[in-house]
């Protein structure tokens, strides 16, 4: 009898702790496919985006990609594999998550940005902060 409680308590914890997981939690495809992001739930509740595979992960010269672009000097070094793109989303229903922001390792620039989850796809629209109407959006797909 004791090994069979086990067993429902260890099920109802595993459903449960599967069920808590957001729409969002999961690994995507950037547009151009040419990156995956997973976007996870950090300890302080927000959402949070690193790259985990790029199609091209070295440069011509056989190099891992940095963050050669990057404004700040100190950190142009940094590995593109595992560079924190989205930062500090807070979810506000079930398919939208916002007030976070966005780094586009192209350009150097970091940009307020919000989410939208619309089946096996997010639309992610950047934009220059406090300035929502001026920016792009750009549909992500699933890479799972």
């Amino acid at each position: 009898m004791k090994k069979f409680i086990t067993i429902i308590a260890l099920t109802v914890i595993s459903i449960s702790g599967f069920a808590q997981k957001a729409a969002v939690e999961r690994t995507w495809y950037n547009e151009e496919k040419t990156a995956k992001i997973q976007i996870f739930k950090a300890t302080n509740g927000m959402y949070y985006g690193k790259i985990v595979w790029l199609k091209e992960p070295n440069d011509s010269k056989g190099n891992p990609r940095t963050d050669v672009n990057n404004p700040d000097e100190k950190l142009r070094q940094t590995p593109q594999m595992g560079l924190m793109i989205l930062k500090s989303f807070k979810k506000t229903d079930d398919k939208l998550y916002e007030e976070g922001t966005v780094y586009d390792p192209k350009s150097g620039k970091t940009y307020c940005a919000k989410m939208t989850i619309e089946g096996n796809a997010i639309k992610l629209k950047g934009f220059i902060c406090g300035v929502s109407f001026l920016g792009r959006t750009s549909t992500w797909t699933l890479a799972e």
